[in-house]
């Protein structure tokens, strides 16, 4: 998962850390990834401590991220199986016994994705609602009940535009009062068009948006993503989380509105530990390259800024992100890497393995490093975990280390050789361990007479202050023709703090908005009555945002109206600008900046750009997520020689099925290390062919996709080319198109898309 590092104040030996304290948090309970005081500190102490090497159970999942603890449940996030059927499992157990109480599985989607790299990440427990968040490196984000039962979806890819990447970085939502946060690489619509890395806060209840924030910046910084998982804290009456970016920026986010506070620029690449914060210093470290020395990884103090309404940064007027303070605010620095692992931090003292394999004791006050102990001979993901003098280390080789850190020097009481390589980090809850390989989830116990549990500082919630804005939620809506969605309606202070909720008698006016700022000035093709928005029947493909009105307040809807299935598009209305292009439609999501549409043999068609390696591979979503039981169908053309060609494809039911030109093949895959099959199919570049699509699902949930292709303006084949035959089906979709153009040198071509329900 992912770590930034810590924090400290100058006097830091005397300091507390302000963590979040949770009243309902029961003895021992370990909520989310890094725990309850958010640090991977255990706030357990044992008498009679002893330390049994034979774990009391195990079992046979494999994972990479950490388990998690609450009111007597274990819950786990990991994957089995091989091929088309392997499926990432999350476990609900009994804690005392281990026994699994229920599992879900689900199957990764249209990602690229490699399975050795897998679920860096956990599941988090709401401890109000008891209910478990699961975000998964494809962007499928499920609230499930105590009971399994599935409370609300949201498939981000498909929704906002998530981009996958093939170290499969997840990390781990956090939950904050009524919110659900992630973190991810973005690229939607409008002014979150542009990929970067973003963070989504949802109704943890509902699954609606509640905000979308941008704090980083873009290429060419966005080298990277990130799987820094946001600490928070209330500072100077606002509610804020700190994370790292993958533009290499430790970022300061308000986390009641998103509003993007401060960054500071450490890296040139992604910086994927969790920050932890003490006193007014927050502390980091990263492993790629620096912004001003000639090394790679670096350990930083930083200076929090002293007034968050006076913040002494510039935003970049091209990149926009939040304003970047000066490297001045730095306290301290060491010339120290690594790239995954997350520290800890216990009476001054921080705590951080290196990615040579060297755990290193820090003074957090002056940087000065105390002590430093070779353990393995590298180390990649798994943080340190601490309870009662003593760190638990699983590391990438498999040997798990208990060390006690009570003296001057380290004593390494236990090195258990663990099956599988040990990159998850570990769990402690009422004196049992438990940590996860890329083999099994391992359970060990500490044996003692009586366990003490501490305390939290308290870290209350802001008062709100007097009204100044309004805030709907969703504050971003998807309708098709004949749709209509309710808003919500909540009255805020001046920092997002909510009051309350407009009542039903309570007066609103809506009107369509158009940003200042916005380069492309269009309106969304629906209408409100109360506070419902409506799409017609015949509801035009748009997007557009609105401003909400109650008294002297005001806020702010996105909305989009996606194409109800049937559908065709054949681009000729499309006016080309002067720049010899246009822009694909608006509601599409990822198509521009990946794809524009461009004059082509006296027609216009939708053309790959290949200005940016970051968009080699695309993904382009035209539709709603739920659609189900669709063709999909159009010309499509490759580019190339002999050498190097581009692949072209459509996307159904979460299915892409693609003319891959270097190979000569027609493709069915969904993710290609498990879901993916080919078949001969002679490919000339610069030719038009005609590809067309299905997929049906039975009753049993397993499920046919199929394709064919044949030269444009040939009869059309009566069999299918390609058959591809799943035991469990993807049931559901976006319609979309999908181009590859490899090292951004080849482009791909798609004119003429039909997307029409399936003929029995």
């Amino acid at each position: 998962m992912k770590p930034l590092l810590i924090a400290c104040s100058v006097a830091v030996a005397a300091a507390s850390p302000v963590f979040s304290q949770d009243t309902r948090l029961g003895k021992g309970d370990w909520p989310n990834w890094r725990g309850p005081l958010q640090t991977g500190v255990s706030l357990e102490s044992y008498e009679g401590y002893e330390f049994n090497p034979e774990p009391v159970w195990t079992d046979e999942i494999a994972s990479q991220g950490a388990p998690v603890i609450y009111n007597g449940r274990l819950y786990s996030w990991g994957y089995r199986g091989k091929g088309p059927d392997l499926v990432e499992v999350v476990q609900a157990r009994e804690e005392s016994t281990g026994k699994v109480l229920w599992e879900r599985t689900t199957h990764d989607f249209m990602s690229d994705t490699v399975y050795d790299r897998y679920t860096i990440g956990s599941v988090t427990v709401d401890t109000e609602t008891e209910n478990v968040i699961a975000a998964t490196a494809h962007g499928l984000v499920t609230c499930y009940s105590k009971d399994g039962d599935i409370v609300w979806e949201v498939s981000t890819m498909e929704r906002f535009g998530r981009l996958t990447f093939p170290n499969a970085r997840a990390g781990a939502p956090v939950i904050d009062d009524d919110l659900v946060i992630i973190h991810a690489v973005t690229s939607y619509w409008g002014a979150d068009g542009p990929a970067k890395d973003r963070f989504l806060a949802f109704d943890k209840k509902t699954g609606e948006l509640v905000w979308s924030s941008t704090p980083g910046v873009g290429a060419p910084f966005l080298k990277d993503s990130s799987f820094s998982t946001p600490l928070l804290e209330t500072r100077q009456g606002r509610r804020v989380f700190y994370a790292g970016t993958g533009c290499g920026n430790l970022v300061c986010v308000n986390a009641k509105d998103g509003t993007p506070l401060w960054r500071f620029q450490a890296t040139v690449g992604g910086i994927n530990m969790s920050p932890l914060v003490i006193g007014d210093t927050a502390y980091i470290i990263h492993g790629t390259e620096n912004i001003d020395t000639t090394e790679t990884g670096q350990a930083y103090a930083v200076h929090l800024p002293a007034d968050l309404d006076k913040i002494e940064g510039e935003v970049d007027p091209e990149q926009g992100g939040a304003p970047k303070v000066p490297i001045s605010t730095e306290a301290w620095r060491l010339p120290l890497e690594m790239f995954t692992s997350s520290p800890v931090l216990h009476d001054g003292k921080i705590y951080q393995m290196l990615k040579i394999g060297v755990l290193v004791c820090i003074e957090a006050s002056t940087g000065k490093i105390l002590w430093e102990e070779k353990l393995v001979n590298s180390q990649l993901h798994a943080s340190p975990l601490y309870a009662d003098g003593r760190l638990y280390i699983p590391t990438q080789p498999g040997d798990f280390f208990v060390i006690n850190v009570t003296g001057d020097k380290p004593v390494i009481e236990h090195s258990i050789k663990l099956e599988g390589n040990g990159i998850g980090s570990p769990a402690i809850c009422n004196g049992r361990v438990y940590v996860h390989t890329t083999a099994k989830l391992y359970a060990f116990e500490i044996k003692n007479t009586g366990i003490t549990y501490g305390e939290a500082p308290a870290d209350p919630q802001p008062e709100p202050g007097e009204p100044a804005k309004l805030m709907p939620v969703p504050s971003d809506v998807l309708l098709t023709g004949g749709q209509s969605a309710p808003v919500r309606v909540f009255v805020t202070d001046a920092h997002g703090n909510p009051i309350r909720q407009l009542g039903d008698d309570e007066k609103t006016t809506w009107e369509t908005f158009i940003p200042p700022t916005a380069r492309v000035k269009s309106t969304m093709d629906a209408s409100f009555e109360g506070n419902t928005i409506s799409a017609a029947a015949d509801a035009k493909d748009s997007a557009g945002a609105w401003k909400v009105h109650s008294g002297e307040l005001s806020g702010i809807l996105r909305g989009r109206v996606a194409p109800k299935i049937p559908f065709t598009v054949d681009f000729e209305n499309a006016k080309i600008g002067e720049e010899g292009f246009a822009f694909p439609p608006l509601s599409w999501i990822g198509a521009r900046l990946k794809f524009d549409i461009r004059e082509l043999e006296g027609s216009k068609v939708l053309t790959k750009t290949l200005d940016r390696v970051l968009f080699q591979r695309s993904l382009t979503f035209i539709g709603s997520p739920e659609s189900s039981g669709y063709t999909v169908q159009a010309d499509v053309m490759t580019d190339g020689n002999r050498r190097t060609k581009s692949v072209v494809g459509l996307i159904n039911h979460r299915y892409i099925i693609s003319l891959v030109g270097n190979s000569n093949v027609i493709e069915v895959s969904s993710n290609q290390e498990r879901v993916w099959l080919t078949k001969p199919f002679p490919i000339a570049a610069n030719k038009w062919y005609t590809l067309k699509t299905r997929v049906d699902v039975a009753e049993d949930g397993s499920g046919v996709v199929r394709g064919k292709a044949w030269p444009k303006g040939d009869p059309e084949p009566e069999a299918w080319t390609i058959e591809f035959h799943h035991k469990e089906a993807h049931k559901k979709g976006c319609p979309g198109i999908f181009g590859f153009s490899p090292q951004s040198m080849k482009s791909v071509y798609v004119d003429n898309l039909t997307v029409v329900p399936n003929e029995d």
